[in-house]
């Protein structure tokens, strides 16, 4: 991660939800890009020791928030925060990792998701830590870690987590700062279900749709397809109308990165504003035109 540049955030800079929690941090450390106001942002939580089940869950439900104005905030952790990260990106959405550690290379956690991190950046996401940057991961440095992760978004998505997993600890901080705790059932035989299943038990929101997700962060799922489908073409910016000739055909992303000649984060960027205004839509990382 040679060429990032890591930089202390002004206070002006920090996500403004994080003023609203006990203790909030006095630094963050950054890299690539912060998310943008308009964004409601979704923790996404659950265990190391994922199943195939949890990774079904990941892929359908974040992948069905694609063109909407959701950020997926998570730890860059092995399990479902890395499932997390990479379903975000398959869909076009913003994600943001909150490491166990510094930012700096040689310290960031884990290791075998440093490429991930890169991946994050490079496709206009980016990375946050309260921990300056050489400092590597500690069994104190994830409770401190998953507080930004809470305090900072505006509901938290629990997948899959024992009875004793350290993802509870952000599902109760969630609830702790008032936010919105979702909860995905599991199997009643999945020892990976007994700490999501504490908290339904709780009065925690089930999930089983990205349209439970958006009701609960506010966004109209209706409203928002009725604004999609009033979008002219002539309002296009000269890289949209690029993509739109481009898709006479369905096409993938990465032959639509390479056709374009843009960076990659930039190209994900405007595709996933096209799908929000409702000019483009994808399935699989596969886009075609609908106006």
């Amino acid at each position: 991660m040679n060429s990032f540049e890591i930089r202390l955030l002004e206070p002006t800079e920090f996500p403004p939800l994080l003023a609203e929690i006990p203790q909030p941090p006095k630094e963050l450390w950054a890299v690539g890009t912060l998310p943008t106001s308009d964004l409601k942002l979704l923790a996404v939580v659950g265990s190391r020791k994922y199943t195939t089940y949890g990774k079904q869950v990941i892929e359908k439900i974040i992948g069905d928030l694609a063109g909407y104005p959701i950020g997926i905030i998570s730890g860059l952790a092995l399990g479902i925060d890395g499932l997390a990260h990479e379903a975000a990106l398959s869909a076009g959405l913003y994600t943001l990792a909150v490491p166990g550690s510094g930012l700096n290379e040689h310290v960031l956690y884990p290791a075998s998701h440093r490429r991930l991190g890169r991946q994050i950046v490079e496709n206009g996401g980016g990375l946050l830590s309260e921990l300056p940057p050489t400092t590597p991961a500690a069994l104190w440095t994830f409770p401190q870690r998953n507080r930004i992760m809470a305090g900072m978004s505006h509901a938290t998505l629990l997948i899959e987590a024992g009875e004793k997993s350290g993802t509870l600890i952000t599902a109760r901080m969630a609830i702790d700062y008032n936010r919105e705790l979702l909860v995905v059932p599991g199997s009643i035989f999945s020892k990976n279900s007994l700490g999501t299943h504490q908290f339904l038990k709780l009065g925690a929101t089930p999930v089983t749709t990205a349209e439970d997700i958006l009701y609960a962060l506010g966004i109209d799922h209706e409203a928002t397809q009725k604004t999609k489908s009033f979008v002219s073409p002539a309002d296009l910016s000269t890289e949209e109308n690029q993509i739109i000739k481009l898709l006479f055909e369905p096409t993938d992303r990465d032959t639509l990165i390479r056709s374009l000649n843009l960076p990659s984060h930039l190209t994900n960027t405007l595709l996933m504003q096209m799908e929000i205004k409702g000019l483009i839509a994808s399935d699989s990382n596969i886009y075609h035109n609908i106006i």
